[in-house]
């Protein structure tokens, strides 16, 4: 008789430990809860996030959380002192020596919470309206190839979130991704308000036979943007301020609740049969309490606004 040979790799290596614990908690509520939820397609999507700072590292942690396996973040700053406190994907090694590249320091941070995380930094200034391209030489085709890259990422990727710190910088992303016919999530924040929004993606001519004032239902593919009710175009939101006018001033918890919304909302379109063309509800009061959803989530919204000061104060 010969030895009999075990193989142990998959219970011994830490990294084949982690592949199979990491999504435990959403088998749990697949098993438990929503045997509907379609867990592959959340995995399989692949996010881009455009901006790395405080709201990029929340959203990029909470995507981890529902499994999304693919996540490049998009930055063209570095790691400054203020940062870590804020932005939970940096430590203070990576504000030394000038800073490490925002996008580069929170991909290696996600590997390491988790090695088989595909993620991807990358540095990249994003062109916008409003900003005067400088004569110097080579200054041309310097923007022309971020416009470039910009649209190689955006056509490679499912999901699009807008964090970036000021307005103009989300225009050129959103008219590339409608174009495209991509799903946009778009968050931003204020002193202690904020904004979750979904764009509308055309290409569906199913959602325009609903009667939109009898079911309370938008059509997902006539779905407004970020800019859709500006009265005038995007233009250079920091010129003529000083330095603390030009950073973002938020309550540290407002990113926190802003990015989590973003991914749930994320995540609910994902698991409507109509995708990225889902009708935005504007069922008003409490009628949404009877009505069947199509999403195995529940409703899917249009857009998600917060205001943490009126919460506070009708608190009891």
């Amino acid at each position: 008789m010969g030895p009999r040979m075990v193989d142990l790799s998959s219970s011994m290596d830490p990294s084949r430990i982690a592949e199979s614990a990491v999504d435990l908690n959403l088998k749990l509520m697949r098993w438990r809860i929503i045997p509907g939820i379609d867990l592959d397609l959340v995995a399989g999507t692949k996010c881009l996030l455009l901006g790395s700072g405080t709201l990029g590292c929340n959203v990029a942690r909470c995507l981890m959380g529902w499994g999304v396996r693919t996540i490049t973040l998009v930055d063209n700053s570095r790691v400054s002192y203020s940062n870590p406190v804020r932005q939970s994907l940096f430590v203070f090694n990576d504000c030394v020596n000038g800073g490490k590249p925002k996008g580069d320091a929170a991909a290696e941070a996600l590997r390491r919470i988790f090695p088989g995380i595909n993620a991807t930094g990358i540095g990249l200034s994003i062109p916008m309206p409003g900003h005067s391209v400088s004569s110097a030489e080579g200054e041309l085709e310097r923007v022309k190839e971020s416009v470039k890259k910009l649209e190689e990422l955006i056509e490679t990727h499912d999901a699009i979130f807008l964090l970036m710190d000021t307005r103009e910088s989300r225009w050129l992303p959103t008219v590339i991704a409608a174009a495209k016919r991509k799903l946009v999530i778009n968050c931003a924040l204020g002193f202690d308000t904020y904004v979750v929004m979904r764009h509308g993606v055309r290409g569906s001519e199913a959602a325009l036979k609903i009667d939109v004032t009898r079911e309370m239902r938008i059509p997902g593919t006539q779905l407004g943007c970020y800019f859709c009710n500006d009265v005038v175009a995007p233009g250079d939101s920091t010129k003529d301020r000083t330095l603390d006018q030009q950073c973002t001033v938020s309550r540290p918890g407002m990113s926190m609740l802003a990015g989590a919304l973003a991914v749930e909302l994320l995540v609910s379109v994902l698991q409507h049969p109509d995708k990225g063309a889902a009708c935005g509800d504007t069922t008003a009061g409490e009628a949404h309490l009877e009505a069947d959803f199509e999403s195995s989530l529940g409703l899917v919204p249009h857009q998600i606004r917060g205001f943490v000061e009126v919460l506070f104060r009708h608190a009891s």
